[in-house]
């Protein structure tokens, strides 16, 4: 994750997925930033996705809940 951006974008990179968001890392907005918009990339509900680790970290672990 790259907090502070120029603008949102999703890559698939080597390495994992790299999500930069133009939230800045204060107060969780960059989190919630990236849940958002790993939502959108994915195509289902913000609800869906869980931060389950990595909050204040740049390499986070989201848990996705399927029906």
């Amino acid at each position: 994750m790259t907090p502070g951006a120029r603008r949102d974008a999703v890559a698939i990179a080597d390495d994992g997925v790299r999500l930069h968001v133009t939230a800045p890392p204060a107060d969780g907005a960059a989190n919630d930033a990236v849940l958002r918009l790993l939502a959108a990339a994915l195509g289902v509900a913000p609800s869906r996705l869980t931060l389950l680790r990595g909050a204040a970290a740049r390499i986070k672990l989201v848990g996705v809940a399927l029906d």
